[in-house]
């Protein structure tokens, strides 16, 4: 029984990484913002699988998408920093989210969750893109490297907002997502 349980779990953190590559590809830009941030929604199904399966199947989930993401599609450095950055925003935004579910059990641990998740990725983001990101985008792509006011301006007028915006959609859409599944996420995780 223990086994059957086990690769049940394997399976649909399976599925839920392929469907969060699937939704990782489909992508849009947002006018205004640089080209390369672009709204996707694949944190979705990271989300489904903290609250179902704990913190950890969020970790692979996000694992497994940007894995795939970087082996399928490649990055522009050579190197995945666009993956890594991905990864990492995912944790900051699902984390947050998979703790409160955890304490409350509810659709408000949830949303307070979202919040939380929004505001910590929005504010460690923008940390993580001034002091290794950006820098590292600049060494292997070997731009010329921006001035610290010039990395301030870029985080401030596209960083920021996009990690808003995001978390924000994204966040909309869960909320709207989990009020349809609560009882079938409730149900997995008595199992």
């Amino acid at each position: 029984m223990q086994q059957s349980k086990k690769t049940q779990k394997l399976v649909v953190l399976g599925m839920l990484s392929s469907i969060a590559y699937i939704l990782m590809m489909i992508n849009f830009l947002i006018p205004g913002l640089p080209p390369f941030l672009t709204i996707d929604f694949s944190e979705i199904p990271a989300l489904v699988a903290a609250l179902v399966f704990g913190p950890m199947a969020a970790v692979i989930v996000e694992g497994i998408k940007n894995l795939l993401n970087y082996l399928i599609q490649g990055s522009a450095t050579g190197v995945p920093v666009g993956q890594a950055a991905n990864f990492v925003a995912g944790l900051l935004f699902v984390l947050p989210v998979s703790y409160m579910f955890n304490r409350f059990k509810t659709a408000k641990g949830v949303t307070i969750g979202l919040v939380t998740g929004t505001v910590v990725m929005t504010v460690l983001m923008a940390v993580l893109n001034y002091y290794v990101f950006l820098p590292a985008y600049t060494i292997f792509l070997q731009s010329p490297e921006m001035s610290s006011e010039q990395a301030r301006q870029y985080i401030v007028a596209g960083i920021l907002p996009f990690n808003l915006i995001k978390g924000a959609a994204t966040g909309v859409i869960f909320v709207l997502l989990f009020s349809k599944m609560k009882q079938w996420i409730t149900r997995r995780i008595a199992v």
